[in-house]
């Protein structure tokens, strides 16, 4: 739909992946999957993400360290979608310091880093629930996105989150439900309403946003930090109970949602 922007946000993501678990950036490589190149269409989405993922990487000070290209991918004529795959590895200065994806402790505040917006243009509530490859994906805003890693970073560093989860497929609700799949799960009941539509608040995938769940003692101190940063940050919820709740919109057992995660696989191959 926008190759530029699809090949920048996926540096993006693996990065903001990183900053997720507290490791800094050291490089990456690539795996760029297209369809027939002698096509105008094909090449020009193959030159538009590698202008994408290079505007990404420079912003986010991430080299490219190897990588391949493969083309000519299509079924009777049919291209596959321009698929731009990355991986990167990350460095943590301190193996002690690591923070996890699920939410750990009852009464932990839930905070959103980054904007509340959610845009659903090519997300994957859009072709799921209503069939349709389509829109605009969302933009990524490089300053944004870097001030929100390294609020992350820091935060992970100085030992003051319990946990941190990206949000990207499946938007925030995604995001949230992943996050209350620990050992043992544990629910969360969040606050955030609507703005706007409450699918896109839902399901939207903005770029540059990370939940984070941690004491209410350290909010001050991750204030601090994203104030530095001049990026938004708002408490959205606390953790606790066996549902997650999302205010009126969704309101379900933990339970219920990992089964449907735990066996999405096994249901598709049926």
């Amino acid at each position: 739909l926008d190759p530029y922007t699809g090949g920048m946000g996926t540096v993006a993501e693996a990065a903001r992946n990183l900053a997720c678990v507290g490791a800094a950036p050291l490089g990456l490589t690539d795996c760029l999957n297209f369809g027939n190149p002698e096509r105008e269409d094909v090449m020009w989405q193959f030159s538009q993400v590698i202008l994408g993922m290079r505007e990404a990487c420079l912003a986010l000070d991430v080299p490219v360290v190897s990588g391949n290209v493969s083309f000519y991918n299509e079924t009777e004529g049919v291209s596959i979608y321009p698929t731009p795959t990355v991986a990167m590895v990350g460095l943590l200065d301190n193996v002690e310091f690591i923070a996890t994806p699920w939410f750990k402790d009852d009464g932990d505040l839930v905070v959103l880093l980054g904007s509340k917006l959610g845009e659903v243009g090519g997300s994957e509530y859009l072709k799921v629930v209503h069939g349709q490859v389509a829109g605009r994906p969302p933009r990524v805003n490089l300053t944004l996105e870097r001030g929100v890693q390294r609020t992350c970073r820091k935060a992970v560093e100085l030992g003051l989150l319990s946990s941190a989860h990206d949000v990207s497929e499946g938007g925030l609700a995604v995001a949230l439900a992943e996050a209350c799949f620990g050992d043992p799960g544990i629910g969360a009941v969040i606050e955030l309403e609507p703005d706007g539509r409450p699918d896109d608040l839902l399901f939207g995938e903005s770029h540059s946003r990370i939940v984070v769940s941690l004491r209410e003692g350290n909010y001050r101190q991750l204030k601090v930090l994203a104030s530095k940063e001049n990026i938004p940050v708002t408490v959205i919820g606390t953790v606790g109970g066996s549902q997650l709740v999302i205010g009126n919109l969704v309101r379900t057992s933990v339970e219920r949602l990992r089964n449907v995660w735990s066996t999405a696989l096994e249901r598709c191959v049926k």
